[in-house]
């Protein structure tokens, strides 16, 4: 028997008879010698440091979103009295109550959700298919179409503000509007109006006004309405979906290049693999850039700000005002109008916290799977 053999029967005998030599030692030895040592003290002292940490970190972050629903319990004496810190003395729900009623918040909810949900839904099919087809099909210019869409990441959005507005304005590819209207001058719309008539659904009087406000110069007018959002989704232009097809792009790369052989092999088309081998796969990946365009856009100020001019659509964040019957001139007025917008962003938020709390799961598994790494 060779020294390697002998090797592990002789470490499992004497850790055996360490074992029952220190189980034979008094309570008090076997104490001293398992807590008073730098072993554990060093342990000790990182996990109390590592308690604090977090408790530190936990109420600078959770502690203003304490404060300011605290605030919005409050009655307007409490913003005056010194004495009130954070639990209100006067509670009240005047605050909820007047900005659904005076600032149309479930008007507000229900044209932010089919907006959001809408626009979400095409950016991740959108993104899907640019970031499926960037990853896996190798054909010429396909860095210079990827460069384009880091582009779209890198410059500014306010940059592009004024050209978009106009864009969709004056909303006419190709020329085609204004040569189906014949060049008519401004507010004349014939060819579609003979078209309403031959069809029985509106008079002439009432198409003229239905489409006098849609088109004008010759153009399509795409504001005040979803469709210039519906329009950038579909083309993979809108709000943060240079993120998403990077993110896609990177999880395809991924994606073994044998499920798509076995697949062509079977005889299965390009498109038909993509949505019964691939799409499965990508689930929590596609839930997670949901999220993301679903929260972007259910927050997003600038682009409704510069397509709805009209305010007529209320959107999510049209509610952040005072109330009517909320307004009032006292000392404390300046804090307590304060804790009133802070209110509006409390009930915008809290759908998305919902959410959060039902797809954590998949977010996290998208996270895990977006190859955000060096390749």
């Amino acid at each position: 028997m060779n020294a390697q053999d002998t090797a592990p029967k002789i470490m499992k005998e004497s850790k055996n008879k360490i074992r029952v030599e220190f189980e034979r030692t008094p309570l008090k030895e076997r104490l001293k010698a398992k807590f008073i040592n730098m072993a554990f003290v060093t342990d000790v002292v990182w996990y109390i440091f590592r308690l604090i940490l977090l408790l530190g970190i936990a109420y600078i972050v959770l502690f203003p979103f304490y404060s300011k629903i605290a605030g919005s319990f409050m009655g307007r004496d409490d913003f005056v009295d010194v004495t009130v810190m954070l639990i209100p003395k006067n509670f009240s729900l005047d605050m909820y109550k007047f900005i659904v009623l005076e600032n149309h918040y479930f008007e507000a909810f229900g044209n932010t959700l089919l907006l959001a949900g809408s626009t979400a839904l095409i950016q991740v099919f959108i993104c899907c298919l640019i970031g499926y087809g960037l990853a896996k099909f190798k054909f010429k210019g396909n860095k210079y179409v990827f460069l384009a869409v880091i582009l779209t990441m890198v410059v500014p959005h306010q940059t592009l503000q004024l050209s978009l507005f106009m864009k969709f304005r004056f909303f006419d590819i190709f020329g085609i509007i204004k040569f189906l209207s014949g060049h008519a001058r401004v507010g004349e719309v014939g060819w579609i109006n003979d078209i309403l008539k031959s069809i029985n659904i509106f008079g002439s009087e009432s198409s003229n006004k239905l489409i006098k406000g849609i088109i004008s110069d010759g153009a399509l007018n795409l504001n005040n309405s979803f469709m210039p959002l519906i329009v950038l989704s579909l083309t993979g232009l809108a709000f943060k979906n240079g993120l998403y097809i990077f993110m896609l792009r990177q999880f395809f790369r991924g994606v073994p290049d044998e499920l798509e052989e076995s697949a062509y092999i079977d005889g299965s088309g390009v498109f038909r693999t993509f949505l019964q081998i691939i799409i499965p796969l990508s689930v929590p990946m596609m839930i997670t850039v949901f999220l993301f365009a679903f929260s972007w856009q259910w927050t997003d100020d600038f682009y409704t700000r510069l397509f709805f001019t009209t305010h007529k659509t209320v959107l999510m964040p049209d509610i952040v005002a005072i109330p009517q019957t909320l307004e009032t001139s006292y000392a404390g007025q300046n804090l307590y109008y304060s804790a009133i917008r802070n209110t509006c962003g409390i009930m915008i938020i809290f759908p998305l916290v919902i959410i959060y709390a039902f797809l954590q799961n998949f977010l996290v598994q998208g996270i895990e799977r977006s190859g955000l790494t060096a390749d």
